[in-house]
């Protein structure tokens, strides 16, 4: 099956794996945290992810990493909309919000948002109604706890069964509050309440979890390779490239991912192969 997004006046077909650059503009993201914290900065990494292939740029101004803290409302604005409106006025290109707030997606959607990225999948108040009102393709995400506290020894009695049915259970109450069935894409949220073996088991299993939408995966630099590796200094883009391309074997429609370029470059090989 074959899905397609329309992301504002963009139709972004899924027929063959999309990459989403990530644009942190944070000074506390566990990867790149500071890196694009000025326009120009930001503006000059939108064009290195574009020119290297990415088909999505996703910026947020939460920083969601394990013990991150939280960010007021106003600060999350400040942080995003201006990089949004410039980046959509310069680039040909669909812009992901990686947001949770309703008036944040409301504001997005005005100056050029094409899709809405929760990690929180429109829990918060207001925010499923925000994004059906947005008419944009939304990623529900799954997450155990709250960024501060849900690598506390997270529990679960079956990883796969529970991400499945809370996913399953995130997309029937916002097709029920008005996103349309073909704008919804799931991620299972990886390191997000997640022990190593978690994660290796939802990657394993990757495929179980679409429920008939799309699916997004973020790997990208994510501790647990430094835990399969045995160091936290070992450069994780090899281990992260090497997860993305097993998540598109495995199901995944879009990769979320910091390096854009050896990304797509392994996708090229993968379709390449898939093709012959």
């Amino acid at each position: 099956m074959h899905f397609a997004l329309q992301c504002g006046p963009r139709l972004l077909s899924l027929e063959k794996p999309r990459v989403m650059g990530i644009l942190n503009v944070t000074p506390d993201s566990f990867s790149d945290g500071g890196r694009f914290d000025t326009l120009d900065k930001a503006l000059a990494q939108v064009e290195s992810m574009l020119s290297a292939g990415a088909d999505i740029i996703d910026i947020g101004g939460e920083s969601t990493r394990p013990g991150a803290a939280a960010v007021s409302e106003q600060q999350e604005m400040d942080r995003v909309l201006p990089v949004i409106e410039a980046i959509s006025n310069r680039f040909d290109t669909i812009v992901s919000l990686d947001t949770s707030r309703p008036t944040l997606m409301r504001e997005g959607a005005a100056v050029g948002v094409g899709m809405i990225n929760d990690v929180r999948a429109l829990c918060m108040p207001g925010a499923l109604a925000a994004a059906a009102a947005t008419g944009l393709p939304v990623c529900l995400m799954h997450m155990k706890g709250e960024p501060r506290t849900m690598q506390q020894e997270p529990v679960y009695a079956d990883v796969l069964v529970e991400v499945g049915q809370f996913l399953a259970e995130r997309r029937q109450v916002c097709i029920a509050g008005g996103v349309a069935e073909s704008s919804i894409v799931l991620d299972p949220g990886f390191g997000f309440g997640k022990t190593l073996k978690h994660n290796l088991t939802l990657l394993k299993y990757l495929s179980r979890l679409g429920n008939g939408s799309p699916l997004l995966t973020g790997l990208s630099r994510k501790r647990m390779f430094a835990q399969i590796l045995g160091s936290d200094s070992v450069d994780r883009v090899t281990a992260s490239v090497s997860a993305a391309l097993l998540c598109v074997q495995n199901g995944a429609s879009i990769v979320r991912v910091h390096d854009v370029a050896p990304t797509v470059q392994a996708l090229a090989v993968y379709r390449a192969v898939q093709e012959c």
